[in-house]
């Protein structure tokens, strides 16, 4: 591998000088102090545009999985992962659901952790506790996540110059810098980058790809000819599959900790709708393109294990690169925004996590009287200790990204109930509440530990979610129902 177009000094310094545009955006971003308050760091303090917001909602969602390990999947399982565009249409549908209407109740009550909500329409403390581990759990795994991807990323686009246990404790060292001193307000800066970046550089890749392979045509007459495995139709389980990962990555990729950060921190309803309206062509343009280079994959690698496919957009980067300086400069382009939108989802999961710390633990059991400026200290303390906690499990990371993404959506879909039907439904209580989601979160998070599932084709988290929603709807029907917020006017 030592061959490859990125090896050696030209790709570590790719890598530094994105590092270094990275910094300089977040120390200018953290000019203002937004360290002083909560509202500020956290969501920056609701003002984030059109623009800015479009870019940190697709920096954030599109980021390792939809890259650097959804690539490798479509090579493994061929036509059937088809499926990774329709989930993540199905999640902008979700975000549509809820989120204007979420924002107006947040911009009215001032909303700074995805927990407020929970506590303000539901009042309930044990209630409050349930949803904030369910939020750490899956906070925790998603930066895990990013972790591991971190590594690939940078040994796959390298060559292995630089090593996987490098790349990942180097860029942590500058998410943790620029995020630390910027907040909200220097991520969803560097988002902008990031996402430009990969939008160009995926685009890129398709065209080389499609160049190198001879055309979709051929492509397909080769998977037919080769792997007529990888390009028939499904069978009944695998198309259950398909729908029920479509339902639960659809509705838990909606409700994570700092996909409704980034609600709260729109500057106006008109402004998240309109960065949803252009969200929702993502999947096609990103996904879809990803897609068709992991079946380009099987031709142009052909044999990869599962190991040496976690590499593979590296590898097809490097060939389209090798290709002409047009493609060369592309792939550069394309190179640092992968691995620097792998950071921009890392630093969204801990700034949710320090949040969720900050102010709905230390902030309201341990030190209530305690200033913003503390509470933010005391988030981003813990949010760097978790990091370097969770840098031990990436040196040996436990399984695939694909295997990691499933895992970490069986638990987080079980706060759909809460956060959606909680918006609409004034009879639901906070009591049912509870034991539908601990229901949910037992059967889900117990099916795993016991490796059993997916039954029917249908995994855990779905039949855990079937569960939760079971006992939220029929006990709120039969208790006295609290009153729920008053209508929120719109803006």
């Amino acid at each position: 591998m030592n061959d490859l177009i990125f090896a050696g000094p030209a790709g570590v310094a790719i890598l530094c000088a994105y590092a270094v545009v990275m910094l300089g955006i977040g120390w200018y971003a953290g000019r203002g102090n937004t360290g002083g308050t909560a509202r500020g760091y956290f969501t920056a303090g609701g003002g984030l545009g059109m623009v800015t917001l479009f870019f940190t909602l697709y920096a954030t969602q599109y980021s390792g999985n939809s890259v650097v390990g959804y690539a490798p999947q479509a090579y493994r399982s061929g036509f059937a992962w088809w499926q990774s565009v329709p989930f993540m249409i199905a999640v902008i549908a979700v975000y549509l659901l809820f989120a204007p209407r979420l924002y107006v109740l947040a911009k009215q009550k001032g909303f700074v952790t995805p927990t407020d909500f929970v506590r303000d329409r539901f009042g309930s403390t044990r209630l409050s506790l349930l949803t904030i581990a369910l939020m750490l759990w899956g906070l925790g795994n998603y930066v895990l996540e990013q972790l591991v991807a971190m590594g690939h990323g940078v040994a796959g686009l390298t060559g292995e110059t630089i090593p996987y246990e490098v790349g990942v404790v180097g860029f942590i060292v500058v998410m943790l810098a620029y995020s630390w001193t910027g907040g909200m307000r220097a991520i969803a800066m560097t988002d902008v980058m990031q996402g430009i970046a990969m939008l160009v550089g995926i685009g890129a890749l398709l065209v080389g790809t499609m160049y190198l392979t001879g055309g979709i045509g051929t492509l397909t007459t080769y998977l037919a000819e080769t792997s007529p495995e990888l390009v028939g139709v499904p069978e009944k389980s695998d198309a259950v599959n398909w729908l029920a990962m479509i339902i639960m990555i659809g509705f838990g990729a909606a409700v994570y900790p700092h996909a409704i950060q980034r609600v709260y921190s729109a500057r106006s309803e008109r402004t998240l709708k309109r960065s949803l309206a252009l969200m929702a062509w993502m999947p096609l343009l990103t996904t879809g393109v990803v897609f068709l280079v992991g079946l380009a994959g099987l031709q142009l690698f052909p044999g990869l294990g599962t190991e040496e496919s976690e590499q593979l957009v590296g590898l097809i980067a490097n060939e389209v690169a090798a290709t002409n300086l047009v493609f060369y400069i592309l792939m550069i382009l394309l190179f640092g925004g992968i691995v620097c939108a792998i950071v921009s989802t890392a630093d969204s999961a801990v700034l949710s996590f320090a949040s969720v710390i900050a102010g709905d633990l230390y902030g309201r059991y341990i030190a209530p009287d305690a200033p913003d400026r503390r509470k933010v200290l005391v988030g981003k303390l813990v949010s760097v200790a978790m990091v370097f906690v969770l840098l031990l499990l990436a040196w040996n990371p436990p399984g695939t990204l694909y295997s990691i993404f499933v895992l970490k959506f069986e638990l987080i879909v079980q706060l759909a109930p809460v956060f959606i039907l909680g918006l609409y439904w004034k009879r639901m209580a906070a009591g049912p509440t509870f034991w539908g989601m601990l229901t949910g979160a037992v059967v889900a998070g117990g099916a795993t530990l016991v490796d059993a599932g997916p039954f029917f084709g249908v995994p855990a988290g779905l039949v855990g979610l079937a569960a939760n929603v079971a006992i939220c709807v029929a006990g709120s029907l039969l208790v006295s129902p609290r009153s729920a917020p008053a209508e929120p006017a719109r803006t």
